[in-house]
């Protein structure tokens, strides 16, 4: 028996999207698939929807209203990293719990704004003075949200990043730095005649990370990315290091690169590291937002309707919300699941907290549309 159209999100059929995002496989760069449905599924319920391009096979969806002043959008990224198990990666559920790879990142939130969008429409309002924007590549170089705030333009942004339902204002910085060493490639057996690259690396690191204890306590490091030379029964002619670094919003990112290339070159100076070549791949700055303006008090509103505690965290990641707010919209970060659980073999979402998502994603736009003349 279908679902009756009342105002309000319906779970039964955002249980029935969410388990068929998550069954399309969608790592980085082959998100065609996903796309086709979702634009398939939106057109099909009479939202406008448009393919935005990216390149050449992948875009993103945007709905946004014709004619209609967009103060807000709602953007989810419909990529993931690949699958641990091609054989077993898809939708799963044990009670609450729904698993499968995206789930928390971000799949949950994608199938929650567009059910909260449809909800909205469905309750008479065309005129939603919001889009919805479903991007691609937020887990390589974020090129979808690149292009996105290319050619739409809007002062907010909810991006749908798993925060267990707590409202970011704050985001970290990242810096992916890379790191090379070099030397001479020779037998095995003459190892003690010239530098090795790799031991040469692995001194440099333990420079490079005891700098970042020491100086800068408050960076996150991951060394993702640690590799050689094909070199067999030999000395390999380079090593590779790559480490991301998350950095608090308010940290001197110039400062950091900077003391960065000090390291490197201090080491090559006293001769304990030769052929050694540091760069900056990513750079995003950091943010925090002030607990004022209109959307922050529709926030405040809708978490005390739903009797939700108001306590602005900072998220921990990169997303593509540094990339909106270098393209000066103020983006809030606020979605189901858990960062902890993203990217990992068992990743998992409470479904009731994707309900909980659609539901305050449906408040804020009914909020907008009962009173956008006074959004700021």
């Amino acid at each position: 028996m279908p679902e009756p159209l009342l105002p309000g999100v319906k779970p039964d059929r955002l249980r029935r999207l969410l388990r068929r995002l998550v069954d399309i496989y969608s790592p980085t760069g082959k998100e065609e698939e996903i796309l086709d449905y979702l634009y398939s599924y939106l057109r099909r319920h009479g939202l406008p929807v448009v393919r935005q391009p990216v390149d050449d096979h992948r875009y993103n969806l945007v709905v946004a209203p014709p004619e209609t002043d967009i103060r807000l959008a709602l953007i989810g990224h419909v990529d993931t990293v690949a699958a641990y198990d091609l054989e077993d990666y898809g939708f799963g559920q044990d009670g609450d719990r729904v698993t499968g790879l995206g789930t928390a990142d971000m799949k949950g939130g994608c199938a929650a704004m567009v059910e909260a969008y449809r909800s909205v429409w469905e309750a008479g309002y065309s005129r939603i003075p919001a889009a919805l924007a479903l991007v691609v590549g937020e887990e390589w170089d974020g090129d979808g949200a690149q292009r996105l705030v290319k050619e739409f333009h809007f002062p907010w942004a909810i991006v749908g990043e798993p925060t267990d339902l707590v409202p970011c204002l704050g985001h970290f910085g990242y810096l992916e730095v890379g790191i090379s060493t070099s030397g001479k490639r020779m037998h095995a057996s003459l190892a003690d005649r010239g530098a090795n690259p790799i031991q040469a690396m692995l001194h440099l690191l333990l420079t490079v990370l005891e700098y970042l204890e020491g100086r800068r306590p408050d960076v996150i490091y991951n060394i993702r990315e640690l590799t050689s030379a094909q070199a067999g029964f030999a000395v390999p002619e380079r090593c590779d290091t790559w480490l991301d670094l998350h950095l608090p919003p308010t940290a001197p990112v110039g400062d950091i690169m900077l003391e960065l290339e000090e390291v490197i070159l201090r080491r090559q100076e006293e001769d304990t590291v030769s052929g050694a070549t540091l760069r900056f791949t990513t750079v995003h700055s950091g943010y925090q937002l002030p607990e004022k303006g209109f959307l922050v008090q529709v926030l405040r509103d809708v978490f005390s309707r739903h009797s939700l505690l108001w306590a602005p965290q900072v998220f921990r990641s990169h997303s593509d919300a540094n990339l909106i707010w270098a393209a000066g919209v103020k983006p809030i970060i606020l979605g189901c699941g858990r960062l902890e659980e993203a990217h990992t073999p068992d990743e998992s979402v409470s479904f009731g907290q994707v309900c909980r998502a659609a539901s305050i994603y449906f408040d804020v736009l009914r909020s907008l549309c009962l009173d956008h003349e006074t959004f700021g």
